[in-house]
């Protein structure tokens, strides 16, 4: 990889290596956990919504349309109440391996592109309304990860405080 392109990459990937470190060991019951009043999104639902978003960056990067097979594979952005959606009984495993496939497919893809490539204009949203460079795509594709990993983290102290395994006076 090009010098600024690989540094891109390698924040994604270690962004990447965080989300799976951070939820490793997860029970299937704390995968799909939702918070208290099964409110918000779960793990699996986070994993497999950064995992669609990389995939489509992806193919925003090489310059192609999302083929209809991964769209029906890995998708869709949202349901039909604009939510995420919803995801139940996908291990572990299987969400953290389906995202190392996409991050898989995302280092062919900058294996291809030179750091002048990296100002290159690709559209994105769900309307496709938005511009940006895919220098800003690489770093969102890393930011995007982080920021859902806050969710993950609160939802793990829930479920934690839920399931007595940490002691409420810890987290003061």
């Amino acid at each position: 990889m090009s010098p600024i392109v690989g540094m891109l990459y390698s924040v994604v990937k270690e962004n990447s290596q965080r989300l799976h470190s951070i939820t490793a060991g997860m029970s299937q019951e704390e995968v799909d956990y939702k918070g208290p009043h099964r409110q918000y999104n779960s793990t699996a639902q986070l994993i497999r919504h950064i995992t669609y978003v990389d995939l489509n960056w992806v193919y925003r990067i090489k310059g192609e349309p999302l083929p209809q097979s991964l769209k029906d594979r890995y998708g869709p952005m949202m349901d039909e109440h604009q939510q995420l959606p919803m995801i139940e009984g996908v291990s572990w495993n299987k969400l953290t391996s389906t995202h190392g496939d996409v991050l898989d497919m995302l280092r062919d893809a900058c294996t291809q592109l030179t750091d002048a490539d990296l100002s290159s204009v690709v559209v994105f949203g769900h309307d496709q309304e938005k511009e940006a460079t895919i220098r800003w795509g690489l770093w969102h594709i890393a930011d995007h990860c982080r920021y859902h990993q806050a969710h993950i983290n609160q939802l793990r102290k829930w479920y934690g405080l839920r399931a007595g395994v940490i002691d409420p006076s810890s987290l003061s």
